[in-house]
């Protein structure tokens, strides 16, 4: 199937071409027929399954069919849970809308109202916006919802498990003048997100990105041994001045690790960005611009400061440090593998790390290669998980029994 078979304007079409995109994703061909017939969409679909222009692009011909009349407030509504996606949004919607006259605009938190004055007082077709920052001008009156017409909620999940449910309700309920509702989730596993579904949607489209599992096979997957935290930094620097890295996201656990990893890298002569958590909200965008744009090919991040990162050709997830769960793992090196292309996670193990590993190949249902770089090979064998004795049962008993009789006698 082909982006042209659509029933949408040329010049919405042509940017699509210009952008590079000829076949829809599998979240896109279920989508856009659905939402262009009006009707409302429940979707299940990760981040990197092109899910943002599944609802942009409907979102854009909406507004071409129907041009505005008179002047007023944004006839879109985007709500998404953080600042990083909010500007990658707007960036691909932008993309989209090139060739048309359409006006749209972003508003986050980080930002003072000044620069968000004038797209509150200016013609506005299409709003990106957080909910905290949102209801903000909506309790101010800087914002009124009643002109939104088509209301779309983008990782509905994580803005619900962030502690937005009381604004997004809110939000919902103050554009009830709405023709259509997108709600975008990476699982419709567990009650919230059904439950806030049931609440806002009307007879839904209930649609699933190809799964998960299918989009892993793009991503090929490996681990190297470490001996001590030394030995998988020189593991690391070797890895990272390969002539294959385009773009490498390296993970750590903590902050404390972050800032010394950084500073060892940048003695080693590597472009390096970074990202953690409770960073001002301009030194975090001039980061992910240096990374967007290349001038820095390594990003080093913690979980928490990653969240919403979308960066489209990351060719490389590196795990320093190993997660605590196996599902932050998949969520990890998904950021890789985009757009049909082939991915490559590395994950560096201590022996601390081996229970984790086991839980990871149990999760992703494959077992991890083991790979040596030549010359740094490790000097130890791998940890084995320690095993949980059997109990005895003929001594489980005898201890009952002991039991039993020292009670009696007191």
């Amino acid at each position: 199937m082909q982006f042209s078979e659509f029933d949408i304007d040329n010049k919405l079409l042509n940017a699509i071409n210009k952008m590079g995109f000829d076949t829809p994703t599998s979240i896109q061909q279920q989508a856009i027929p659905e939402a262009l017939q009006g009707r409302d969409v429940l979707a299940s679909a990760p981040t990197g399954t092109g899910k943002t222009a599944a609802f942009l692009i409907p979102a854009i011909q909406y507004l071409l069919d129907f041009p505005r009349r008179d002047p007023g407030f944004a006839r879109v509504l985007i709500m998404t849970p953080t600042r990083e996606l909010a500007y990658q949004i707007h960036e691909q919607c932008e993309l989209l809308a090139a060739q048309t006259h359409l006006k749209i605009g972003v508003v986050t938190g980080g930002i003072n109202y000044g620069t968000h004055r004038e797209i509150f007082e200016s013609n506005n077709d299409i709003l990106i916006a957080t909910p905290g920052r949102l209801m903000e001008y909506l309790e101010t009156e800087n914002f009124h919802a009643e002109n939104v017409e088509m209301l779309i909620l983008d990782e509905a999940d994580r803005m619900l498990d962030m502690g937005f449910r009381k604004e997004m309700l809110r939000i919902c309920d103050e554009a009830r003048n709405r023709r259509q509702c997108f709600l975008f989730s990476a699982t419709l596993e567990g009650d919230s997100v059904e439950l806030f579904a049931e609440r806002i949607l009307n007879d839904p489209a209930l649609l699933e990105a190809e799964s998960s599992r299918k989009e892993k096979g793009k991503i090929h997957q490996w681990v190297h041994l470490a001996d001590d935290y030394d030995h998988k930094l020189k593991m690391l620097v070797e890895t990272l001045n390969g002539d294959d890295i385009h773009k490498a996201i390296v993970f750590v656990k903590t902050r404390e690790r972050l800032e010394t990893l950084v500073g060892e890298l940048n003695n080693e002569g590597l472009r390096v960005a970074w990202l953690r958590g409770e960073m001002p909200q301009d030194k975090r965008m001039k980061a992910m611009e240096n990374f967007h744009s290349g001038r820095n090919n390594i990003l080093v991040a913690t979980d928490v400061a990653a969240r919403g990162i979308d960066v489209a050709d990351i060719s490389h997830v590196i795990n320093f440090d190993m997660p605590r769960t196996a599902d932050v793992y998949v969520h990890r090196i998904g950021r890789t593998g985009r757009a049909g292309k082939k991915g490559i996670a590395i994950s560096f193990i201590e022996a601390h790390d081996v229970a984790i590993v086991g839980k990871v190949e149990r999760y992703i249902e494959q077992k991890l290669k083991r790979r040596v770089i030549k010359g740094l090979e490790p000097q130890h064998k791998e940890a084995k998980i320690p095993s949980k004795k059997k109990k005895d049962p003929v001594k489980m008993k005898a201890k009952k029994k002991a039991k039993a009789k020292t009670k009696k006698k007191k």
